[in-house]
């Protein structure tokens, strides 16, 4: 297949974490969490550890109480301070500067900003007052994937700028910490993390970036949303609490699984590929079970999704940057050799599957 000339490369990435990482047990016994039920929900996990921006009382050192108020204040200034070490690498790795950015696409979940991301990362890392911007809110885990195709439909139609995508997540900014089955899957699960990809499509002629690695081409998006399974992963206001609370439905593998082939094919599918003709597979980490799902419906192996269980096991899943922290190891192994075909894809609420098609 011959790639169309203003199709855009994925030029770098960069990401960052929350400071403070914790194993499972510790999770657990910092909130006295004694449950074994809850505490199975856990240890089988598939995680070891993940970083969360835990506040702690200076006298017990327990957790402290954080009313929703409090948790927007997290979710600003902890998303702040890892979208711009998630930035910083990522430009530096292009070998550009915050004012060269011609366009910044800003997603998260975990909380509600007005102005958003966008305009407080220009205000605070010296963007140009003139960058297109977007604020996507509220998408949950697959809004990374959306949000990489309307950052690479900008990038197409302006040859020669930079565009830069930023997912923030602060997942510890959207929890409720109590001892129910209904909260442990969610409690068990997310990590903060954020995650920045710099996009571009060169003017004619012109190499994309410095980089000593064969660079991937976005080719091809296809998108499907299961209506019929719209409650399965949702923010609920818990009036006990006064917050919100996220659910995940337990049959969320099953819906997955059950609409991921059809995804995939159609996303092949113009390029004239078989799935076996796909080289490197990035996967969202969703959860041992979905990850399961994606890997037995789709016929894959752990070695293809091998990033995608290194980063559940390491952070997580933190939510609409997940897919791109896996891309980030597949990058730093330098296995990718030109003409090479790559799968990115990403599961959420509505419940939906994005998948984009690569090429090196």
């Amino acid at each position: 297949m011959s790639v169309p000339p203003e199709a855009p490369y994925l030029v770098s990435v960069g990401t960052a974490v929350s400071p403070d990482s914790y194993t499972q047990e510790e999770v657990l016994d910092l909130y006295g969490i004694s449950d074994p039920r809850v505490r199975s929900v856990f240890a089988n996990s598939g995680i070891d550890r993940r970083h969360l921006a835990v506040v702690r009382d200076p006298v017990t050192g327990r957790p402290r109480p954080e009313s929703q108020g409090d948790l927007l204040t997290k979710h600003r200034t902890v998303g702040l301070e890892m979208a711009e070490q998630a930035i910083t690498i990522a430009l530096k790795r292009a070998g550009v500067a915050p004012a060269d950015v011609a366009h910044l696409c800003c997603v998260t979940s975990t909380g509600f900003l007005t102005p958003g991301f966008s305009a407080l990362l220009i205000k605070q890392m010296g963007f140009a007052h003139a960058t297109s911007r977007l604020d996507v809110v509220g998408m949950g885990c697959n809004a990374g994937a959306n949000a990489l195709q309307s950052t690479a439909a900008w990038a197409a139609a302006h040859p020669g700028r930079v565009a830069l995508l930023v997912c923030i997540e602060v997942c510890s900014a959207a929890y409720v910490i109590d001892d129910t089955m209904r909260t442990a899957v969610v409690n068990s699960l997310f990590g903060d993390g954020s995650a920045a990809l710099v996009v571009r499509t060169p003017d004619p002629g012109e190499s994309p970036a410095p980089a000593s690695a064969p660079l991937p081409r976005v080719i091809g998006a296809a998108s499907t949303i299961i209506p019929e399974a719209i409650g399965a992963m949702r923010f609920d206001w818990d009036e006990t609490q006064g917050r919100f609370s996220f659910f995940l439905d337990r049959d969320v593998p099953y819906v997955v699984g059950a609409h991921v082939e059809e995804t995939v094919d159609r996303l092949l599918a113009p390029a004239g590929l078989r799935r076996g003709d796909v080289a490197h597979w990035i996967v969202h980490s969703g959860g041992r079970k979905v990850i399961d799902a994606v890997q037995v419906n789709l016929g894959l192996t752990r070695h293809d999704l091998r990033h995608t269980l290194g980063v559940l096991r390491d952070l997580g899943n933190l939510s609409s940057g997940s897919f791109l922290f896996s891309y980030e190891r597949l990058l730093a192994e330098e296995i990718a050799v030109p003409g090479d075909y790559g799968v990115l894809m990403a599961m959420g609420p509505g419940s939906s599957i994005e998948a984009l098609l690569t090429r090196w």
